[in-house]
């Protein structure tokens, strides 16, 4: 067993892929997401899985599901803070109140939250430490018109990182950072739709994504990828031409 995981957003995309290749890598694995029957279909009939239905926009069902692990296998050594939205599409002055409030509250909100309870356990549990992952996107560097709250939670979600990796320091808990561009997903096929520019981006097959998220969270906790950019070669994010 290489070591207990909680993945959120696992019930479909990125959430999925990583789930599943740690399972496969020999993680115990705890599926995190608001509906149960996706997560199951992530999980398969793998013995190392465990779903638990939650939301991590709010603190009870969070709070219940580092529970949950906790009493389940004793320990945590790995969270991937992979749950987010996209949010409706508008210019600043097009996105109301409401939904900027429900970007923040899952993309930002619901990655502090869950760090909070991991770092918890890491800190008291014996071996101490453990490693957080965060999701974030090129969204964190380059935003897409029209992107105003899910590309002010991803900057602040580099912000989120920086502070948990050194308040972990003294704990053994190590924090790093994904940022994504254009694996192909649901999200990132709808978002590169042609309306978004001439033609569609290049996209890449979301399994180099999960090689990445092992390579990150099989490091020994004395060394961390602060941060790992992964896109698409042809996507268009370093320049021009």
């Amino acid at each position: 067993m290489t070591g207990v995981a909680v993945v959120t957003g696992a019930g479909s995309g990125i959430g999925r892929v990583v789930s599943r290749a740690l399972l496969e890598a020999g993680y115990l694995v705890a599926l995190a997401g608001r509906r149960a029957e996706p997560l199951r279909e992530s999980a398969g009939d793998h013995p190392g899985a465990l779903v638990v239905p939650a939301d991590v926009a709010d603190p009870d069902s969070v709070a219940a599901l580092f529970d949950r692990v906790r009493d389940h296998w004793g320990r945590l050594d790995l969270l991937f803070n992979n749950a987010g939205t996209f949010g409706p599409r508008g210019a600043v002055d097009e996105i109301s109140a409401a939904d900027w409030r429900r970007v923040v509250d899952t993309n930002l909100t619901g990655a502090f939250l869950c760090a909070q309870h991991a770092f918890a356990i890491m800190k008291e549990q014996l071996p101490q430490g453990g490693r957080i992952i965060n999701n974030g996107s090129v969204s964190a560097h380059t935003p897409r018109p029209r992107s105003v709250a899910y590309t002010a939670t991803k900057h602040a979600l580099t912000g989120l990182t920086k502070s948990i990796a050194l308040d972990g320091r003294p704990y053994r808990i190590a924090c790093g950072q994904i940022d994504i561009g254009n694996a192909a997903t649901e999200m990132t096929v709808d978002l590169a739709r042609p309306d978004h520019g001439p033609a569609p981006e290049p996209t890449f097959d979301p399994a180099h994504v999960a090689d990445a998220v092992l390579l990150m969270a099989n490091l020994p906790l004395d060394a961390n990828v602060l941060f790992l950019t992964i896109t698409a070669t042809a996507m268009p994010f370093v320049g021009r031409g």
